[in-house]
């Protein structure tokens, strides 16, 4: 069976409520007292994973849609990659208003350029916003060949993002693990485009 613009619509749909229902039970959580004696970390954390969790599933797509015959899923790609520009924003602010402080906003730079890991998610977030910018057809059409250049980065960004989070934790843990291990299997069914792209 083809998918058809109906299903892709159906199944836009279906995506727009999954990405967001995590952002209810966020708030729910947080109301109802669910979280550690560290509520800032936890969410931060819970952010953070939300984001990865999109960017794992934006890589998916198109092996998926290559393996299952049906082209017309990459329709849903810009989707997910808007959503998991959304929640590594979410995972950004989470960090500066309830770590730092809104009173403390001075120490960001400070912070970003004496941990490492820090400067790695604010470089996967700056990347994320380029491509969030230029995700529209309009723009596709105005970089030309240029743009899936531009695009490319998303490889980067499968690359930074789970060193972040391993680097981010103080004792090691599976979850991070298996994030970086999933991130290096979407890569590795890229191969030939990676070394197509390096040369």
């Amino acid at each position: 069976m083809r998918i058809t613009p109906q299903h892709i619509t159906r199944l836009k749909a279906a995506l727009h409520l999954v990405a967001f229902a995590p952002l209810l039970w966020l708030f729910y959580a947080a109301n109802q007292g669910y979280f550690s004696a560290d509520p800032a970390k936890d969410i931060q954390h819970f952010t953070g994973r939300m984001a990865l969790k999109l960017l794992l599933a934006t890589l998916l797509v198109a092996p998926l849609a290559r393996y299952i015959k049906q082209p017309a899923l990459i329709r849903t790609r810009r989707l997910i990659g808007l959503w998991c520009f959304a929640w590594a924003t979410l995972h950004l602010l989470s960090y500066t208003l309830l770590e730092l402080g809104v009173n403390n906003l001075n120490l960001l730079a400070n912070e970003l350029l004496t941990r490492p890991y820090l400067t790695l998610g604010i470089v996967s977030w700056a990347m994320l916003l380029a491509l969030a910018l230029t995700s529209t057809q309009s723009a596709q059409k105005k970089l030309g060949r240029n743009w899936q250049k531009l695009h490319n980065v998303i490889y980067l960004i499968a690359i930074f993002a789970p060193i972040h989070y391993l680097w981010s934790v103080k004792v090691l843990s599976p979850q991070p693990v298996l994030y970086a291990l999933a991130a290096g299997v979407l890569l590795a069914l890229r191969y030939r485009k990676l070394r197509r792209w390096r040369h």
